[in-house]
């Protein structure tokens, strides 16, 4: 038996199986179109464009808090955490004093916290979500770092004075 065609495709095959595999790898389909349909609308972002805090904190979605009868507005920023909150407005809620510095209330289910930091430094306004417990934290007073703490959104100026004497948050999309 004549063993030198053999020998040959051995030496042609590896190459012949690369050269497969990037063939297989390219993509020679057209590009898309550049005409696409419009992406539904999603029901709990805002209209209007998002604004920045003064904190740096991008926001997307206005609400209203009313805080044992007294309205305060506040925006929810952009997190998976805030819109997943905005899903399950409105909600009336009893709060409770947390170290004299905020008041926190439990939620009806978990939010999300898909791309959420580890935990956060709250600041005086803020609205946020302790995951580990479930529930919305709002500050009246400065507090420190907390793990497992993500911010949602803040409240707008004079919304810590209501909040430190409420017993009662209701909270709803803007009008």
């Amino acid at each position: 038996m004549n063993l030198a065609p053999v020998q040959a495709l051995a030496r042609v095959g590896p190459a012949a199986a690369l050269l497969l595999v990037m063939t297989a790898c390219t993509d020679d389909s057209p590009p898309p179109s550049s005409v696409s349909s419009p992406a539904p609308a999603s029901p709990q972002a805002s209209t209007a464009p998002a604004t920045t805090t003064p904190t740096g904190r991008t926001t997307a979605m206005n609400i209203r808090l009313t805080l044992d009868g007294h309205p305060v507005a506040a925006t929810l920023n952009d997190s998976s955490t805030a819109r997943d909150l905005a899903a399950q407005l409105p909600l009336a809620l009893s709060l409770r004093d947390l170290n004299q510095a905020e008041k926190i209330a439990d939620l009806p289910r978990k939010l999300s916290t898909s791309g959420a930091p580890d935990g956060a430094d709250p600041e005086v306004g803020d609205l946020a979500y302790y995951a580990p417990w479930n529930q919305l934290a709002t500050y009246y007073r400065d507090a420190p770092y907390a793990a497992g703490l993500v911010i949602v959104g803040h409240m707008a100026d004079g919304g810590a004075e209501q909040l430190a004497t409420a017993d009662e948050i209701t909270i709803e999309a803007a009008p």
